[in-house]
């Protein structure tokens, strides 16, 4: 999928820059930028090939140390020939890579896998690719599925409009829409992954998160039979924040999967960000493969950790059904407390001691504290 997108990003600048080629670029601005036309052009090439190399080395602590240049007197269809081969050098290393591979880059998390590598070589060719065109004053429109396919993957805190073109355009600085102030600054966001002993909670992307919901693997491979129903609704209400406006990715929904065979065995995340108080809802399930093996014990006190490790996270809470004893002892494993009769009942819990009923636990930042010491 993210090759294959790389592929028709590429495909649709070059065949544009190859219109323009006799004109002047390097004595014309790219649109908004300070940089020349040729300069940008360039620049898109560079992007390209730098993706590939990390993605293909595996850095993991910083970029790959090398640059290319162009040979003294490249002209403007020289450049041009340069991004079509850098741009299937990508599209080579995102289809070649295993699934779990991931490289450095510097945001937001440090890292990136395949599909956010591939996203961020399309946005590069996307957005470059205008300027250029705003440069030389011709017309450059992409397919809306590949402006989507950047926004899904790299602006899950941008709430989608019904062009997704000029969206992805407003959250970049260079245009307007209706009823959103100006952009001045942005950055795209990679998911997040989070690492425990045996599995990495990986952050699902409101693409990933659409796919899951309507019965899809998300972009995963499963243990068994796939997602468990929990984490099917769970990315119905990702996809529903993403699409509201209000979702923040750090605070979603992660996929759990296994380091040792690259398979998902289940879901965990949050039921939203913090609220006025710091307090914000963890849920979890298992696919039944992978039950009865303490993974989602290791899971929650990872998640717990990076949560309660935060400034704006004071208190994590689950609420879990009497009946679910396997459920309930996952979350004392994991440091979570039976809450208070009071606290159940601020909260709106059910209190009473009749079978299906809910119980409220929850695990404070002081917890963590007194783990460190």
């Amino acid at each position: 999928m993210g090759g294959d997108r790389v592929e028709e990003a590429v495909a649709g600048c070059v065949a544009l820059l190859r219109t323009v080629a006799e004109r002047d670029w390097a004595g014309v601005p790219a649109g908004r930028l300070e940089w020349s036309c040729a300069t940008t052009a360039f620049h898109i090439a560079e992007d390209l090939v730098a993706y590939a190399a990390q993605l293909a080395g595996r850095a993991q602590n910083g970029y790959v140390p090398f640059e290319i240049t162009l040979d003294a007197g490249t002209d403007n269809a020289g450049i041009v020939e340069v991004i079509e081969a850098t741009g299937a050098l990508l599209v080579a290393a995102v289809r070649t890579a295993p699934r779990e591979a991931r490289g450095f880059h510097p945001y937001p998390f440090r890292s990136a896998n395949r599909e956010g590598f591939a996203a961020m070589g399309v946005a590069e060719v996307l957005l470059h690719t205008q300027d250029i065109a705003e440069g030389l004053g011709v017309a450059y429109e992409p397919a809306a599925e590949l402006a989507e396919y950047v926004l899904t993957g790299l602006f899950p805190h941008v709430q989608p409009g019904q062009d997704h073109w000029r969206t992805l355009l407003w959250a970049t600085g260079r245009g307007d829409l209706p009823g959103r102030a100006p952009v001045t600054q942005w950055r795209w966001n990679n998911n997040l992954v989070i690492d425990a002993e045996r599995l990495t909670l990986q952050g699902v992307t409101p693409a990933a998160a659409a796919d899951l919901a309507a019965g899809g693997d998300g972009g995963f491979e499963w243990l068994g039979d796939g997602p468990f129903e929990g984490t099917r609704e769970a990315a119905g209400m990702v996809l529903k924040a993403y699409e509201g406006g209000v979702h923040r990715p750090e605070f979603g929904l992660f996929a759990l999967v296994r380091r040792a065979d690259g398979l998902a065995v289940g879901g965990m995340g949050f039921h939203g960000a913090p609220d006025e108080d710091g307090r914000a809802e963890v849920g979890y399930d298992l696919v039944e493969a992978a039950r009865g093996n303490g993974y989602a014990t290791e899971a929650l006190q990872a998640l717990s950790q990076w949560a309660l490790a935060r400034d704006d996270v004071h208190a994590l809470c689950a609420t879990i059904d009497t009946a679910n004893a396997p459920s309930q002892r996952v979350i004392a494993r994991a440091g979570f407390t039976r809450a208070s009769v009071e606290d159940e009942r601020t909260a709106h819990v059910q209190h009473d001691d009749t079978d299906g009923e809910l119980r409220l636990y929850v695990r404070h930042a002081e917890a963590l504290s007194a783990e460190a010491l």
